[in-house]
């Protein structure tokens, strides 16, 4: 284990250690640096979105000298314009349902990771609409269906119901679309899989008529159109980042949540899927950035932090599978990173100070001027600025 830990923490050097040969090489010269004068005339009205980097992805395919070539979108257009932090740690579960909701949370959350329940600690979008008496349209999760449609919202024990945010489950808006015709269905189950973990997988069960309704109340769009628009898709991401992009333009909400998911194919063992899951992540990411700068709603108001819910396991252990699985909890599979962007957040500029990952929901709190009072992390003050 202290080889394992001493390989980690030689990995996020390693980050560090390229970013700032990168540094030196040009890539901030092309970008604006920080402006303090600029962020301290900046509306007071802010947005937040949170991209996981869901599915988890090791640095030997990502941030290693050999895996960079995977992450084009990120090393050259993103992190330029961020603080990087190279060390952020999970201590939970590492589970990507209970994991998520324990980046949500501030708290490690401790239920068995293919339970239909909900958190037990108030959850981010809890804090933000109570405290600043926020809409419910004001707060959105656009993630993968299988367990998440219960993120949104705590059990209720510790704070009162209805303070949650609103919950986009994509396949499950597909699964409708795609039901009520059949002749548009063939060739688009791939969007459907539900949970790699599982190959024995089931399309999501749907109420169609209320899916339905969805998707013309929420999206403006009609079914036939939603289920056409995925026909031209390579992934559940993409229509993820779609649903996305509709809901931006329809609410604006202040605080946006987005899990990507498509390198958990990982768990089927295709290596060159998992390759793929990541190239394509790191262009969404990009893809989600751009939105953000194209929008007047979110343009010079919107503080983007992008980070995995966990890593992979390591080659190095007996007990783990390599990329396929994160079932060790090895200090490599434990130890990620995060992005940082907005326009009060200094560019290139890399944080080599080990982060937990509890420490996201306080740093939002901060941002957002709203208190967090369960959440056991700390606010992250690089972010702050």
């Amino acid at each position: 284990m202290d080889r394992l830990r001493q390989i980690a923490q030689q990995r996020a050097i390693s980050r560090r250690d390229f970013l700032r040969s990168a540094a030196m090489a040009g890539t901030a010269s092309r970008l604006l640096g920080f402006s303090p004068l600029r962020a301290a005339t900046l509306s007071l009205e802010v947005k937040m979105v949170v991209v996981t980097f869901g599915g988890g992805a090791r640095d030997e395919e990502t941030f290693a000298p050999e895996g960079q070539e995977n992450i084009p979108h990120l090393m050259n257009e993103l992190i330029p314009q961020a603080t990087f932090f190279t060390q952020v740690v999970n201590r939970g579960i590492l589970g990507h349902y209970v994991a998520t909701a324990s980046l949500a949370t501030g708290v490690y959350e401790r239920f068995d990771n293919f339970a239909d329940v909900a958190p037990k600690d108030p959850t981010v979008f809890e804090y933000f609409r109570k405290d600043l008496n926020r809409p419910v349209n004001d707060a959105w999760v656009i993630a993968p269906s299988n367990g998440f449609n219960r993120i949104g919202q705590s059990d209720g024990s510790l704070i009162a119901p209805g303070m949650g945010a609103q919950v986009v489950l994509p396949k499950h808006l597909l699964a409708s679309a795609l039901g009520s015709d059949s002749a548009m269905s063939p060739g688009l189950e791939f969007l459907l899989q539900d949970n790699y973990e599982n190959l024995l997988f089931a399309q999501p069960a749907v109420q169609s008529n209320l899916q339905a309704a969805k998707l013309t109340e929420l999206l403006h769009l009609s079914v036939d159109d939603f289920a056409r628009h995925a026909k031209t898709l390579t992934s559940a991401d993409e229509l993820s980042v779609y649903v996305m992009r509709h809901l931006m333009q329809r609410f604006a909400p202040s605080l946006l949540w987005i899990t990507l998911h498509d390198m958990d194919i990982a768990h089927t063992g295709a290596y060159s899927l998992y390759l793929e899951g990541i190239r394509r992540t790191d262009r969404l990411c990009a893809e989600i950035w751009q939105m953000i700068e194209s929008d007047p709603e979110y343009k010079g108001r919107t503080t983007m932090l992008i980070l995995p819910d966990f890593g992979r396991d390591s080659d190095f252990s007996a007990s783990g599978n390599g990329f396929q699985h994160h079932r060790t909890g090895d200090p490599l599979s434990r130890t990620t990173w995060m992005l940082a962007m907005g326009p009060h957040v200094r560019q290139n500029i890399t944080v080599e100070r080990p982060l937990d990952s509890l420490d996201l929901v306080p740093t939002l709190g901060a941002i957002g001027k709203f208190a967090t009072r369960l959440a056991h992390g700390k606010p992250i003050l690089e972010v702050l600025a």
